[in-house]
C-alpha cells in the first residue's frame, strides 16, 4: 500500500466544452477504468487499446458508442448515465478535466497519457479547424454554457502555435494545469502513465503494459489482435468504429479526425524563439522532471518515481 494520501476535488470547472460537476453524480464501479489527458494526446487511441483488451480483440467493437467524454456537455447527463448503466462489461470511461476538478477514486484504474505540447498543439489545429460549423452551434448554444463561446481558431499554424501558448491553450483550456495535476499522482498504485511517443515506438509494448495494469490475461493472439486492431492504418480504415460519433462531426470524417499520429511537424514551422518560450514556459510550469518527460517520454511505473 502507498502512504501518498489520494488526491479530493477540490474546485468545479466549467467550459464550452466540459461541465466538471457530472462526476459528483455519477455511480461509479470498482472495476471502471478512466482515460484522463489533455485533449489530442492519445485518448481515442487509448480506448481503442482498452476495449481491444477488454473484448479479446474483436474488431466489431465501436469504442466511439460505448465509452463516452463523461464531462462532455453533450450529449445530456442522462443520456449518458443511462448508456452507461445498461453496460454490463467492464466499463471505460474518458475525461480532459485537470485532477483537481475530477471526482478521483482509489479503488478503480486511472491511465493517463502525456504528450509534447507543440504536438498537441499541431493535433488541435488540425482537430478545431475540421470542426463542423453545426458542431460549434452545438456546443455554444447549448443551455448551461459557463465563460466564453468556442470560437473557430486561427487557420494559420504557427499564429494558432502562439496564441495557444501565450495563452494557456487558447481557445481551449489550460494544458499545464492538466498535465501538472495529473503528474502530481503518478507513483499511485492505481495510475498509470503513457506517453504519446512511447505508444508510437513500441505498440505492442503498450497493448502489453495496459493489459498488466488492468488485470488481463494477454496471450500472444490477444496481443497480435489488439496491436493490429489499434495501430493507425487501421484505425484510420475503420474510423467509424474509433472516431467519436463516428467522424461524423468532422469535415471529412472519421478519417479526418484519425489524421496521422505524428510527431515534430512543428519542427518546419516554429522558429528558435519560438521553440525557446516553450521549453521555458514547460520549465516553469511542470519543473524539471515532468517537462522531461512531456518531452522525451520515458517509462514511469505504478508507484514508481520517475528516475532522475
Amino acid at each position: 500500500m502507498t502512504s501518498m494520501p489520494y488526491p479530493q476535488k477540490s474546485r468545479e470547472f466549467f467550459n464550452h466544452h466540459m461541465d466538471s460537476t457530472v462526476w459528483n453524480r455519477f455511480r461509479f464501479r470498482p472495476d471502471d477504468v478512466i482515460i484522463s489527458t489533455y485533449a489530442k494526446s492519445g485518448t481515442t487511441w487509448t480506448q481503442q487499446i482498452v476495449g481491444q483488451l477488454l473484448f479479446a480483440g474483436d474488431p466489431e467493437v465501436r469504442v466511439s458508442e460505448i465509452s463516452p467524454w463523461l464531462d462532455l456537455r453533450v450529449p445530456s447527463e442522462e443520456e449518458k448515465f443511462a448508456m452507461l448503466e445498461e453496460q454490463v462489461h467492464r466499463r471505460f470511461i474518458k475525461t480532459h478535466l485537470p485532477l483537481d476538478a475530477f471526482v478521483f477514486r482509489p479503488e478503480i484504474k486511472h491511465i493517463y497519457i502525456g504528450r509534447d505540447g507543440r504536438d498537441v498543439a499541431w493535433s488541435m489545429h488540425n482537430h478545431a479547424n475540421n470542426f463542423r460549423p453545426e458542431v460549434y452551434a452545438l456546443l455554444n448554444e447549448t443551455p448551461g454554457l459557463v465563460g466564453p463561446p468556442l470560437a473557430r481558431p486561427e487557420r494559420d499554424e504557427l499564429a494558432f502555435f502562439r496564441r495557444w501558448l501565450e495563452e494557456d491553450g487558447h481557445p481551449f483550456w489550460s494544458f499545464w494545469e492538466n498535465v501538472r495535476t495529473w503528474w502530481t499522482v503518478r507513483e499511485l498504485p492505481n495510475v498509470l502513465m503513457l506517453h504519446f511517443s512511447e505508444m508510437r515506438r513500441d505498440l505492442p509494448g503498450t497493448v502489453r503494459r495496459i493489459a498488466e495494469f488492468l488485470d488481463v490475461e494477454l496471450d500472444d493472439d490477444l496481443l497480435a489482435r489488439a496491436a493490429e486492431h489499434s495501430s493507425f492504418d487501421w484505425m484510420k480504415r475503420n474510423a467509424d468504429k474509433c472516431a467519436p460519433l463516428g467522424g461524423s462531426i468532422f469535415e471529412g470524417g472519421g478519417e479526418t479526425f484519425i489524421n496521422r499520429g505524428s510527431n515534430g511537424r512543428w519542427q518546419q514551422v516554429l522558429t528558435a524563439e519560438d521553440v525557446a518560450a516553450y521549453e521555458e514556459r514547460a520549465l516553469a510550469e511542470l519543473g524539471k522532471d515532468c517537462a522531461r518527460w512531456l518531452t522525451d517520454g520515458g517509462f514511469i511505473g505504478a508507484a514508481r518515481q520517475l528516475a532522475a
